[in-house]
């Protein structure tokens, strides 16, 4: 438990770190500004594709579990009539 603490913690400072070196670097502020816009832009269109792809992947495979739960279901019902039909047949026959 300590371990994965202290691992966040250098994690943490190194995120701060980047943004307070990004916030201070000598540029102008709407030269900064911008940038941390652009960066956070960009983050978000990396998120929002990954989620994309998540939501892409889960579709697809609820749609290939759907079509193989109706053929099961087609299947047993016709093994289900066909019992019936061989039981109508034994029926008649005694």
């Amino acid at each position: 438990m300590k371990t994965s603490n202290t691992i966040l913690g250098i994690l943490g400072a190194a995120a701060a770190g980047a943004f307070l070196g990004v916030l201070f670097a000598p540029d102008k502020g709407s030269n900064t500004r911008k940038k941390i816009s652009d960066k956070s832009k960009d983050y978000g269109d990396k998120a929002k594709a990954k989620f994309d792809g998540i939501v892409s992947t889960i579709t697809s495979n609820g749609k290939d579990i759907l079509e193989e739960g109706k053929a099961k279901f087609n299947q047993a019902k016709e093994d289900f009539n066909t019992i019936k039909d061989e039981a109508k047949t034994v029926k008649t026959n005694y």
